[in-house]
């Protein structure tokens, strides 16, 4: 590999407008610049700049403590860093909860789904954004299910995995359509970009690459996709770009087009440091 590999890149995806929308080097959707997190005397992240555009799928990765998910929960509103900054579409922000990151379009998929397994697909889906009717019986809680049920299947549809009837218990269905409603409600809600954490490891082959698709859905529409994974291989093959995170650090900003797997699993192990601290 050579060593301009390391450093940043321009950011432009593999194909051009009317396959992945990618970057045209224009303002990212988000980024973060100097980011810093300490919890005690253990420095989880330091100095990390990291940017995602339009249309792009970059995958976010490292080993174990590489500080991969304290970014996560920066960029998701769970944590505050110490230091840094974080921009939306160019104007700095500043999130103290969860809910700050969400209604400025940032979604978050977890492993666990984060599903209510005894609520139907769409309740699903609207679970905390729930819609009223208009009128008298808003001011009683009256729930607008129609509304909800036609939106939410708009949404799952935009996913490409076939769940049969909206009104289907979750907890019923499979592990890669429990993924697409995940995936569907993110869409529905992150209107800038969605962050995905692990999301194949609890999933069998079939469905891993189930998600792969959805994944390259998502980003067909313009919506980026940050994916924290260790399934390298699957990273490899759709992502337009590959950070890797070393001791708190990003140390490479790498092409799949321009490297192979096994570059980049030099960086995660820190080979490719070549003894660098």
């Amino acid at each position: 590999m050579t060593s301009d590999q390391a450093g940043p890149v321009d950011g432009s995806a593999r194909t051009q407008p009317g396959g992945r929308a990618g970057a045209d080097g224009g303002v990212p959707v988000v980024s973060v610049e100097g980011i810093t997190k300490h919890f005690g005397s253990v420095q989880a992240l330091r100095g990390v700049d990291l940017e995602v555009h339009a249309g792009e799928v970059v995958g976010l990765v490292g080993d174990n403590g590489a500080g991969k998910s304290t970014l996560v929960n920066i960029l998701s509103g769970g944590y505050q860093p110490n230091s840094g900054t974080i921009r939306v579409d160019g104007q700095r922000v500043s999130f103290s909860s969860s809910l700050d990151a969400r209604r400025m379009g940032i979604e978050t998929v977890y492993q666990d789904l984060a599903l209510a397994p005894d609520l139907s697909v769409w309740a699903n889906i609207f679970l905390g954004r729930e819609e009223l009717v208009k009128g008298p019986l808003r001011h009683v809680g009256w729930l607008n299910r129609r509304s909800m049920i036609a939106s939410a299947e708009k949404d799952l549809e935009r996913t490409r995995i076939r769940i049969g009837s909206v009104g289907s218990v979750a907890g019923r269905l499979s592990g890669g359509q429990r993924q697409a409603i995940a995936v569907g409600r993110a869409v529905a809600w992150g209107s800038r970009v969605i962050l995905m954490d692990e999301p194949t490891a609890a999933l069998g082959v079939e469905q891993q690459e189930r998600v792969g698709e959805l994944v390259a859905t998502v980003a067909s529409q313009g919506v980026p996709v940050l994916l924290i994974s260790h399934n390298l291989p699957q990273v490899y093959r759709i992502c337009d770009r590959v950070v890797v995170l070393f001791q708190g650090q990003v140390v490479a900003n790498l092409r799949p087009s321009e490297c192979s797997l096994d570059d980049i699993v030099s960086w995660i192990t820190g080979a490719a440091l070549g003894g660098r601290p």
